[in-house]
């Protein structure tokens, strides 16, 4: 019997990076990575020899656009690979009786509620960004109706940019940043997720339809930047400011924490609280 092959688009981004990390974890697939030179997302032919060659059993779909103050200044682009790329790659899942795991953002929301988003609650997504992650997430799911979507948030890690290398290079030199603090999440460790989204796929039972998963606990960017400080011992001073006085080009959701209890439940997970998962970031960062 072959070993099932996982083909690992955005491969160089933080979560397709982080399948590298823990792929040692699980002997018993064959991982094929993909960049975007060797699956441009714009040319069908190209992605169509390439699910030819390898045939994989499951395709874990990390390819995205997430600039998301760029993209309301390029929403064809954003559009073009967050939604239209999407449906072509369902497409392919849908020939090749492949099996889509597509990851989306809790950006698809729009941040006024009270409580931890549901799977089932309406989206109305701010910015262009999560309209385009949302056009996507009925793409995937018109063209390969058997597909897994896991929203997630906030990702960090060892790789590429995000919060925590940037805040670990501000605090190193500056004494003093101003971080918004009216802005309410939970961070994700993208190897945590990797992870996840493995367990899912050795569980044996595939299970289609929508997914919450980001780290135990909840914060604000402020509350990140401070627990990133305290892990470094840095002595720079964090101001906590509104969203108001750091405008940008997107306009983010003020609330956007994800109700992860259906795919704990579906699929046994331990989730780790996000503290736990910094401190180990943090540490790989600092010994590198």
């Amino acid at each position: 019997m072959s070993t099932p092959g996982i083909l690992i688009t955005g491969s160089t981004g933080q979560l397709g990076s982080s399948f590298r990390q823990v792929a040692h974890l699980f002997p018993g697939y064959d991982f094929q990575y993909a960049s975007r030179e060797d699956l441009p997302l714009d040319d069908m032919q190209k992605m169509r020899e390439v699910f030819a060659s390898v045939q994989p059993r499951y395709c874990i779909n990390c390819a995205a656009y997430t600039a998301v103050d760029k993209a309301e200044a390029e929403k064809e682009a954003a559009f073009k690979i967050n939604a239209e790329a999407v449906g072509n790659i369902a497409k392919l899942c849908n020939e090749h009786h492949c099996r889509l795991i597509h990851i989306s953002t809790d950006y698809v929301f729009n941040g006024t509620s009270a409580i931890p988003y549901r799977e089932e609650d309406d989206i109305n997504p701010l910015n262009v960004y999560g309209a385009s992650k949302a056009a996507g997430e009925r793409s995937a799911l018109q063209y390969c109706p058997d597909t897994i979507i896991i929203r997630t948030s906030w990702v960090f890690s060892e790789y590429g940019k995000n919060f925590v290398k940037t805040m670990i290079s501000l605090m190193r030199s500056r004494e003093e940043i101003s971080v918004v603090n009216d802005q309410t999440g939970a961070p994700t460790y993208a190897p945590d997720l990797a992870s996840a989204i493995m367990k899912i796929i050795s569980n044996g039972h595939w299970l289609p339809g929508i997914y919450h998963y980001s780290n135990a606990g909840k914060t604000t960017w402020f509350g990140f930047a401070e627990a990133i400080k305290q892990m470094i011992s840095s002595n720079c001073r964090i101001n906590p400011i509104p969203s108001s006085a750091y405008p940008t080009p997107a306009q983010r959701p003020q609330y956007s924490l994800l109700n992860t209890d259906k795919i704990v439940s579906a699929y046994g997970l331990h989730i780790r609280d996000w503290k736990e998962s910094l401190q180990e970031c943090v540490h790989k960062l600092q010994s590198v």
